[in-house]
């Protein structure tokens, strides 16, 4: 496989678990998008909000180290993993901010190669690659959709929304 053949793969693989988050949450009602359903308290906004945020911090911050003020940020507290992901937006809000942060990293990755390393960096630490970053946004997408499956099968019983 050719290294052209490698980023096809991986962006594809990328969008498909985008494309899964967007298909899960899709239809569900405002009320269910902010009610919890299990102990530690997320709601799907919050968790969908989370999603945006990292696809923000991994490719803006990370890979091109742009530290954009966004108005979405206004009134939010920092980034604290111990804390249950919650957002009060509307559902429109959150999905209109997920789809930003994965457009604009998109138009980051368009200019770069997998071997091309970050300049920006994550806790301090360099990450080695660009093909690294996609590998952990794809891994912490797909695991949050298992998430986003089981919160969607309590909330309204529908089940098999995700593209696998």
């Amino acid at each position: 496989m050719t290294d052209y053949d490698v980023r096809r793969e991986l962006l594809e693989g990328l969008e498909y678990q985008r494309a899964s988050v967007r298909s899960i949450v899709g239809g569900l009602s405002e009320e269910a998008w902010h009610t919890p359903v299990v102990p530690s308290g997320w709601t799907v906004a919050g968790m969908v909000e989370h999603l945006g945020n990292a696809e923000r911090h991994w490719f803006q911050e990370v890979v091109a180290a742009e530290y954009p003020d966004l108005p979405w940020d206004e009134g939010r507290p920092p980034y604290n993993p111990a804390m249950a992901f919650t957002c009060d937006r509307p559902s429109a809000e959150v999905l209109g901010y997920y789809q930003e942060q994965c457009d604009r990293a998109d138009e980051i990755l368009a200019g770069l190669s997998l071997s091309d390393e970050p300049r920006g960096r994550h806790r301090g630490e360099e990450i080695p690659s660009v093909s690294v970053v996609i590998l952990h946004i794809i891994e912490e997408t797909a695991a949050h959709t298992g998430h986003l499956e089981i919160a969607r099968e309590f909330l309204d019983g529908a089940t098999g929304l995700g593209l696998r």
